[in-house]
């Protein structure tokens, strides 16, 4: 972490990292120079040349492109041509779906409403205060202090009632069936008893804040409205495997939800959750952030790791795996945001309350993401078993009152679905059986009249775009992919090309070495099959 830590400090300092500082770096700790070029070059927030004075980044994803972001991003330009000291840049996911067009100036969030003109943007990159979103303090019902006084009250409660935290934790966990919440959806449970179980040492506890994809904000929420529950699970994981260090991976885009975090962390400590005696323990256990230089990949856990050891973040072949050969070598639990904050709600309250929580035969509670086609985008705490046309209802119903047309689930990864697959309820194994996934239940809605063609090659440009380029068949298959998808929409190729896609999405699922790759085309391929109609007939 120590030079990624300090590339990321000398850029903040003089602006970019041209090649009389990574000399200067190189000649300092001792590092070959061609390393520091490596880490460069691979991470996007990292520059060589001097920044501009204003530097606006317009997001180009799914949800922002359904917002407008190429006709914002163009009239931008247009307005802005000639001006030296404005830089204006087209961009990956900056996680404000629920304010899409997503854009920011020098790194922060504007929040744009339909009452915002063009006029009104270039007004602030002059002033250099733009407006940021804020709302009031929300009630969440997985949060089971009503006071902040009250805060961090179960996993003091555990200790002084000398509680095995080794094995309470994880069978409790077991018992309400918590899954990862991050994607992949693995038992939370099973993943803190497997650490435990290992002997080596040390042991560490990471929380991967990197939400990057097209869809996904509701971490960012979570971070800024409840990160003593983040804060709280992170020390209740330590407790349970043995872990004296713990790590907030945090994307560099979510500046105001590091304060929040920051914060949080400053009141655990004054409260002696953390430090030489965490909770009264006598454990050892304190908590870092460490800011992510950029890109999506860092999301998938082995790439987090590699850029926590101070590498381009590029996945690793499995096994082993990070539970029990992570972060250096070491035996490493890893969970996202939103298990850490509800594993606290569990250990809390236990069965009876989690099985109440859920609807009709569902248990449990999810926070959902939802952008696209719906009057009131944003992050919503929701019984499990909740269906789709219940939670679009719940987001205002359909934008301007148009019919639903299609829908994801998961977020920009998992596959179509149809207006007649409204009724699936949100829930892991009927999203499945539904033919696509949960994932980060980041349900992205899309009213009747939309491009659905346009809308799924966007997603696949987004994992072009992403791939770190460490295994062939994504590097060159998404590529190709995305190329021939284009000449389609242009009318430059037949349709009938596309018929080389199901088998190069099969190359690349059985193929690639991380999830990026194994799905990348899948978006377009379900498409395709639930909307034959929507493909271009040239």
């Amino acid at each position: 972490m120590e030079l990624l830590r300090e590339l990321t400090r000398l850029q903040h300092e003089r602006g970019c990292l041209d090649e009389a500082t990574l000399r200067e770096l190189s000649r300092e700790k001792n590092v070959p120079l061609y390393r520091l070029q490596g880490l460069v070059s691979f991470y996007p927030h990292f520059r060589a040349t001097p920044p501009p004075r204003v530097s606006v980044r317009v997001c180009r994803d799914v949800s922002c492109a359904m917002a407008g972001c190429e006709r914002l991003s163009h009239e931008l330009r247009d307005r802005l041509a000639g001006r030296d000291d404005v830089e204006i840049t087209d961009v990956s996911c900056v996680g404000r779906c629920d304010t899409a067009p997503g854009v920011t100036i020098n790194d922060m969030p504007v929040r744009l409403s339909s009452a915002t003109t063009v006029d009104d943007l270039v007004a602030l990159l002059d002033d250099l205060s733009p407006a940021r979103p804020h709302r009031g303090p929300r009630r969440w019902k997985c949060d089971p202090y009503q006071n902040v006084g009250d805060h961090y009250g179960t996993v003091h409660s555990l200790v002084s009632s000398a509680t095995d935290f080794r094995t309470f934790c994880p069978q409790r966990l077991k018992d309400c069936n918590l899954l990862g919440m991050g994607g992949a959806g693995f038992p939370a449970g099973l993943k803190w008893d497997l650490v435990a179980r290992e002997h080596s040492q040390p042991k560490y506890v990471i929380c991967n804040a990197d939400e990057s994809e097209p869809g996904t904000f509701k971490d960012r929420v979570i971070l800024d409205e409840l990160p003593h529950l983040v804060i709280e699970g992170m020390v209740l994981a330590a407790l349970t495997i043995g872990a004296e260090r713990g790590i907030v991976y945090l994307r560099h885009e979510y500046g105001r939800e590091q304060q929040s975090l920051e914060r949080a962390l400053a009141d655990a400590r004054r409260l002696g959750l953390l430090g030489d005696n965490a909770a009264g323990s006598e454990q050892r256990f304190d908590i870092e952030i460490f800011i992510s230089p950029g890109g999506y990949i860092l999301g998938e856990e082995t790439a987090l790791l590699e850029a926590l050891e101070d590498k381009r973040g590029e996945p690793r072949n499995k096994p082993p795996y990070p539970g029990t050969h992570g972060l250096w070598g070491k035996p490493t639990l890893i969970n996202n945001v939103e298990t850490f904050a509800l594993a606290t709600s569990i250990l809390h309250h236990g069965k009876p309350w989690w099985d109440e929580q859920g609807k009709g035969s569902y248990c449990g509670l999810k926070f959902v993401s939802v952008s696209g086609d719906v009057e009131d985008p944003g992050v919503y705490e929701i019984p499990l078993g909740t269906t789709v046309a219940e939670l679009i209802a719940l987001a205002g119903g359909m934008k301007d009152g148009k019919r639903l047309q299609a829908f994801l689930p998961g977020g920009a990864s998992s596959n179509f679905l149809t207006a007649a697959d409204a009724s699936v309820p949100l829930d892991f194994a009927a999203m499945k059986q539904a033919g696509s996934m949960l994932g980060t239940g980041a349900v992205i809605v899309i009213a009747e009249g939309r491009d659905l063609f346009a809308l799924a090659t966007n997603i696949v440009r987004f994992f072009r775009n992403e791939s770190c380029g460490k295994c062939v068949p994504c590097r060159i298959g998404t590529d190709k992919a995305v190329a021939l998808l284009e000449e389609v929409q242009a009318g430059n190729t037949g349709s009938a090309e596309l018929n080389l896609l199901p088998e190069l999405g099969k190359t690349l699922e059985q193929t690639s070495i991380c999830g990026l790759g194994q799905v990348a085309l899948n978006p377009m391929l379900s498409m395709m099959k639930k909307f034959p109609d929507a493909i271009p007939r040239n």
